[in-house]
């Protein structure tokens, strides 16, 4: 028997007063909720724009949300009242996030420090990675992915020390 991945439909949300924030319908979310899915694929649209993005469902005084920072409204060009469509699908990815090519490809060649990375726990692993993917320059990926290596391998375990030479 194969196993259904979880889709919702595609819905409407608006860029509230507190615009970090996505108040999210019951609706939508109980499917996931129910099979203990908190991390999800997204992907917003706006216009002719569209972003993929990965993010946790959170409850905070008895609802659903899910941030939305300001990063993602520029890339989509939304303000405050705008009207956008959303979607969610079950995150089957290893780390809730999408991961660099070049930060996998430093840690397949360094066995001991990809061992290391593996033991942090996954909210660690997820920041990381998102710091890494920050970089725009491939180079500067990288050389910052060369850096986690080599601290974690000196015992480093403080994150904000990791990608510091």
């Amino acid at each position: 028997m194969t196993h259904q991945k979880l889709v919702s439909p595609i819905f409407e949300m608006v860029l509230t007063s507190n615009y970090y924030t996505l108040l999210l319908p019951e609706r939508i979310i109980a499917p996931f909720l129910e099979k203990n899915q908190k991390r999800v694929r997204a992907i917003a649209t706006f216009e002719t724009k569209k972003l993929e993005f990965f993010g946790a469902i959170q409850k905070r005084n008895g609802e659903h949300y899910m941030m939305f920072g300001k990063r993602y409204q520029k890339e989509l060009g939304l303000f405050p009242n705008d009207l956008f469509e959303l979607q969610f699908f079950e995150d089957t990815s290893k780390y809730g996030v999408k991961v660099p090519e070049e930060f996998e490809a430093v840690m397949l060649s360094d066995h001991d420090a990809f061992q290391l990375f593996e033991s942090l726990t996954p909210g660690k692993k997820r920041g990381l990675i998102y710091a890494i993917a920050r970089y725009k320059n491939a180079q500067t990926k990288i050389d910052k992915t060369l850096i986690l290596c080599e601290n974690l391998k000196r015992g480093v375990r403080n994150p904000m020390q990791l990608l510091k030479r």
